[in-house]
């Protein structure tokens, strides 16, 4: 078993996706005080910065995640992960408004795009016939870091300076990663897929490339539904120093509520694994954001403790099926063979949803917003989208050759 290639691709994919925390909103926002307070600017000139570098990010994403479906997922993958140790150790040279833009540029185009691109395009484009429950265990890698990390950063964040940390996963990044990549998936070809049961026969779909996909206007109603969860969550995560004090909530509440988010978001990874392989992802879709509306609603009207824990548990439950949704729904509708420049559009806008919402969060922050006006405006975008997917849902078939 250990030493199957399906073995080997699942873990490969649970590693690259653990790592890519470190471009991700929840992970950075943890250091979101401590940058304020070295470089002396507020929160909304930090969303400004980040939303602007992340923007940046997400539009060379189009361009270089492509590169995928051409190049040896092996040397893809040693190039993602040099750019990741490089933009590690930049980070940690940070001592400007101008470097802490290219920091963050380099690590949302490094952690949150190229490493979960590439985990998440590997593992979409070698599974079929369980495509869905191997993506469950890819994404749990993330929801492990985001159960382990955040409450571990606080703690050695207290007494090591929070540029020493980044030094420090710079080099552990280029140590650990490049014997993982070629222990795992050194000889994984472009074309190597999952065996499929003989006995079943398999269902030709039409392969659409990357500019037949953007004249369609089923990617963009769904897209407007995978997006929510990026641009809410990411707000929150990077201004949760705010939401804390706004709602008098101790300094550890949100750190150890992280670990309700990551227990459900593996739970309902689990769960939709099974259900995507057993009945679809275009039928899953609709279920997708409920409990993140459910969150922003309770986030509206309760203020207790407990409420942060009752929070991210919903918005870890929407998240597990977002995860797996966001890869499994592209490759059904639009086949698997132009997938790493479909995924590349689709991680773009995912990056630039992340951009949307911190800048967002910022200037509402900024101009006097509570947490329960944010919780609003959040709700009304995932209620509109929702019914705009209702409305196509019995339109999101492949087309069948």
């Amino acid at each position: 078993m250990f030493n199957s290639l399906k073995f080997k691709v699942i873990l490969f994919g649970f590693i690259f996706t653990f790592f890519s925390s470190f471009g991700q909103s929840y992970f950075l926002g943890i250091f979101n005080s401590s940058i304020r307070e070295t470089l002396s600017i507020t929160h909304g000139q930090f969303g400004s910065i980040y939303a602007s570098a992340t923007l940046c990010s997400s539009l060379l994403l189009i361009w270089v995640g492509k590169k995928i479906d051409d190049v040896n997922v092996f040397k893809f993958a040693l190039f993602v992960i040099i750019l990741l140790s490089f933009a590690c150790f930049f980070f940690s040279k940070v001592s400007s408004v101008l470097l802490l833009f290219i920091g963050i540029f380099l690590m949302r185009f490094s952690g949150q795009g190229m490493m979960s691109h590439t985990a998440s395009t590997t593992i979409s484009r070698y599974f079929t016939k369980t495509r869905g429950r191997a993506l469950s265990i890819n994404w749990i890698g993330l929801s492990s870091a985001e159960f382990t990390l955040p409450v571990l950063m606080v703690y050695l964040l207290t007494f090591i300076d929070w540029q020493n940390l980044w030094l420090v996963f710079s080099i552990i990044v280029l140590i650990v990663l490049p014997i993982v990549s070629f222990l795992l998936i050194k000889n994984l070809n472009l074309d190597s897929r999952e065996a499929n049961d003989e006995n079943i026969k398999q269902v030709e779909i039409k392969q659409w490339k990357r500019r037949e996909v953007i004249k369609d206007y089923r990617f963009y109603i769904i897209s407007l539904n995978m997006l929510a969860m990026p641009w809410i969550f990411s707000g929150f995560a990077v201004f949760q120093s705010f939401v804390q004090t706004s709602k008098g909530w101790g300094p550890y509440i949100i750190a150890q509520s992280f670990m309700s988010y990551s227990v459900f978001s593996v739970l309902t990874l689990f769960l939709s694994g099974f259900l995507i392989d057993k009945f679809s992802s275009r039928k899953l879709l609709i279920y997708m954001n409920i409990p993140l509306l459910l969150a922003a609603i309770i986030l509206f009207f309760f203020d207790t403790p407990i409420i942060a824990f009752i929070f991210l548990g919903l918005v870890g439950s929407s998240n597990g099926f977002a995860n797996i949704l966001g890869s499994s729904t592209w490759a059904e509708l639009y086949g698997v063979k132009y997938l790493g420049s479909i995924k590349a559009l689709s991680t773009a806008l995912m990056v630039f949803a992340t951009a949307f919402g911190v800048a967002l969060f910022g200037y509402l922050i900024d101009i006097g917003f509570t947490v329960g006006d944010i919780a609003v405006v959040s709700g009304i975008y995932i209620f509109i989208s929702l019914i705009l997917l209702f409305l196509v849902r019995k339109k999101l078939n492949p087309v069948i050759i």
